[in-house]
């Protein structure tokens, strides 16, 4: 089924000048998206590096260590309870601030609650461990919650034209969130008097609650400010009706942790690391199966509406496909690709400087500092850019600086211990893709619709990472069996394919408002090119 004929655009939209584009990062709007891109850089890193490091100094078991990860699969899943987010009004609340603000705020404390739960746990007493997974689970969850929620917040707060510069100001927000809960956590947990020989608990407690009352930013970022203007058409339902379907979701979840906790038991176990990973794919398939199975026997059984269940977790999925036809599988292909070349590149990096011969301080230096900044860098000039040229144009070239710059890891393998040829490296392949990430969040926020926000983002943010990830796990067996040249120019090469992806979806379907459809001609009722697919949308924000 093809879109629906679009009608033309009253007026065209204006070209902006580079003046006009750079103003746009002093909008109120954009500086929202910083302060709630800080706050939602925060959490991850207290459950990876940060958290890691404390177990570590508290004489935990290297294998217990790596298990405490597993609290961030939210990160993952969080498309299946996105719809709830979209459809479910929180009591009072949603009254008082919105739908977004509401579940942002609860999002918030709840995320503040699982720090608090997590600062007063001493991990030396392995007793006390569960509690602990369960403060790291509870801010997981939270935490991609939040995430689900600024997302929506974001897509609805400004027009696509806009989008790239939101996303542009929430990653910088994010990475210096990320530095604070990173480095600044180290620093503290160091001030305090924690160190691998001399552990401390009150080191690690008191550095927690300061990163607990670090999120209270976000807190009073939420107060003060607006809830988006949104012209969606809410279908009015009972409170009973929410209450099941939430219902249904958290006995989903009980029975994904019980196989989950209980599977593991019985699998084999392996000194392989493939047949490793592969019987870890099994053990978490069996568990979303049961999860799945369970929903749906749920509501067979009646107790949610069949009607509800599907407007909630089908018809997000569905209204994409009823917008865009078969073309949906080519916008799919794209959103599943186009971050594969410097996402599986990134996977062995750190490895690979090492294996250069570059120290931790070499790196440090590089990566988490210049890095960082060329990252954050790129995202404004994605922005700028962005707003400039067709939202394909603009994807164009990100997915050309992002697989081109691969090729400068090539010539690092031939100046080995070099830092100039490192930094140059550096700072152009980040670049790159800070660049190409802004505008490929400009561009999945044009393809949402504003009907289905949080979930159909959700949905598309969890698959441009899912391919990529996968092949990642093997670039180790692709340099031991060929050599990192060759590595880096394989990781140039698979980004090429893409290149033809962006032309196809740039010749058959409208993306973003800045696209000029209807060419130049007086006749504005005549496509430049007939075959384009336009979707009829509510009407989003405006300038």
């Amino acid at each position: 089924m093809s879109a629906v004929k679009s009608v033309p655009p009253n007026q065209p939209v204006a070209k902006k000048s580079w003046g006009d584009a750079a103003k746009a990062y002093l909008d109120r709007r954009a500086i929202i998206m910083l302060f709630l891109g800080f706050v939602a850089g925060i959490p991850i890193l207290l459950i990876f590096s940060s958290l890691s490091l404390w177990l570590r100094e508290a004489g935990i078991d290297r294998s217990v260590v790596t298990m405490f990860s597993w609290a961030a699969l939210g990160y993952s899943f969080k498309f299946i309870w996105a719809p709830l987010v979209d459809a479910v009004p929180l009591p009072i609340l949603t009254k008082l601030l919105g739908r977004r603000r509401s579940w942002i705020l609860v999002a918030q404390l709840l995320i503040i609650l699982a720090i608090c739960l997590m600062a007063s746990v001493n991990p030396i007493d392995e007793s006390s461990l569960v509690w602990m997974a369960v403060g790291a689970v509870l801010l997981g969850f939270s935490s991609a919650t939040q995430d689900i929620v600024i997302d929506a917040y974001r897509i609805e707060l400004a027009p696509p034209s806009l989008q790239s510069v939101l996303s542009a100001m929430y990653t910088a927000g994010y990475r210096l969130g990320m530095i604070v809960a990173g480095a600044g956590a180290l620093y503290l947990a160091d001030y305090f008097g924690s160190t691998e020989t001399l552990y401390s608990y009150e080191a690690w407690r008191n550095t927690y609650w300061i990163m607990a009352g670090v999120m209270g930013i976000g807190v009073v970022t939420t107060l003060v400010i607006h809830e988006p203007v949104s012209e969606q058409v809410r279908v009015p339902r009972q409170t009973s009706d929410y209450t099941r379907l939430v219902l249904v979701f958290a006995l989903s979840v009980v029975g994904f942790v019980m196989v989950f906790a209980n599977v593991g038991a019985i699998l084999p176990e392996t000194e392989s690391a493939l047949w490793g990973f592969l019987i870890e794919i099994v053990h978490l398939a069996l568990s979303l199966i049961t999860a799945l199975v369970i929903g749906y026997a749920l509501v067979k059984v009646g107790l949610v509406k069949e009607e509800v269940a599907k407007a909630t977790w089908v018809e997000p999925i569905a209204d994409f496909f009823r917008r865009y036809g078969k073309k949906a599988l080519l916008l799919l292909a794209l959103i599943g690709l186009y971050r594969i070349s410097d996402i599986v590149a990134g996977v062995i990096s750190n490895v690979f400087y090492l294996d250069m011969g570059f120290t931790k301080t070499d790196i440090a230096n590089a990566v988490k500092l210049v890095g960082v900044i060329m990252v954050i860098a790129g995202g404004f000039l994605g922005g700028l850019m962005a707003q400039k040229l067709r939202m394909m144009q603009a994807m164009m070239v990100g997915a050309i600086l992002a697989c081109v710059t691969n090729l400068l890891f090539v010539l690092l393998t031939y100046h080995q211990g070099s830092l100039p040829v490192m930094y140059v490296a550096v700072i152009f392949d980040n670049l790159a893709a800070g660049l190409a990430s802004a505008v490929f969040i400009a561009f999945l926020s044009a393809l949402t619709s504003i009907r289905f926000t949080a979930v159909q983002y959700a949905i598309f943010s969890s698959l441009m990472t899912l391919l990529p990830k996968v092949l990642g796990g093997y670039s180790g067996t692709i340099v031991d069996n060929m050599g990192y040249p060759f590595f880096f120019i394989f990781t140039f090469a698979i980004g090429i394919p893409i290149l033809v992806l962006i032309y196809l979806v740039d010749k058959h379907i409208v993306i973003g408002d800045n696209d000029d459809i209807y060419g130049d001609s007086d006749d504005k009722l005549t496509k430049a090119n007939p075959n384009l697919t336009d979707t009829k949308e509510p009407p989003r924000a405006s300038e």
